[in-house]
């Protein structure tokens, strides 16, 4: 079947978004082509309009769109628990289990060097930067379980083992190679109250 240029850039746009294939692509690309079209005009400007209104936060690159983010200038929020999450929607999902009143940083990616993600992809030294700042008594690694979770979660405690820091991690309960996103808040729960010191 023929499918043109634009077409077909559209459709591998939209098969880029995390668990979206091919043929969910190509469902989308042409529902938004045959659907009414002031739809998927808006739909672009509000893309537009966000992806310029955020930016990562200084103090703990979660993507916000003021900064420091309200986390970060949020009075109430304790700078004795530091937790460290892949990405800004970690945060959003530890948020709604509503008990944890911390700080977070972000790392934007897990440690992959077959993928190009080392120390300096992640924001170690930012990381390092931020934990002298705060002087934490608890950082906790809300990290997937997986291998490039577990090499990050190594390598963190590599930089703060000699710290009078406790390192925690999340409990199991999370299956192997999962994501946060995808955990039930109650296993999110359960995994956030059995964490233990790596």
């Amino acid at each position: 079947m023929y499918i043109s240029e634009n077409l077909q850039k559209l459709v591998d746009s939209l098969a880029r978004f995390p668990g979206i294939g091919k043929k969910t692509a190509q469902r989308l690309a042409w529902h938004l082509l045959s659907e009414d079209k002031s739809f998927a005009l808006e739909l672009s400007e509000i893309i537009k309009t966000s992806v310029e209104a955020f930016k990562p936060c200084t103090k703990c690159l979660m993507l916000s769109e003021s900064d420091p983010c309200p986390i970060c200038c949020a009075t109430n929020r304790s700078p004795e628990s530091l937790c460290i999450v892949e990405t800004s929607a970690d945060i959003q999902i530890i948020e709604n289990m509503n008990e944890y009143q911390g700080l977070y940083f972000v790392l934007g990616h897990l440690l992959s060097p077959i993928d190009g993600y080392g120390p300096r992809e992640i924001n170690a030294e930012r990381l390092t930067q931020r934990v002298a700042e705060l002087n934490p008594k608890e950082i906790i690694l809300a990290l997937k379980p997986s291998a490039e979770g577990e090499a990050t979660i190594h390598y963190v405690w590599e930089l703060f083992k000699d710290h009078d820091i406790s390192i925690t991690r999340l409990s199991t309960g999370l299956p192997f190679g999962g994501d946060l996103e995808y955990s039930s808040s109650n296993t999110l729960r359960s995994a956030w109250d059995r964490r233990f010191r790596v």
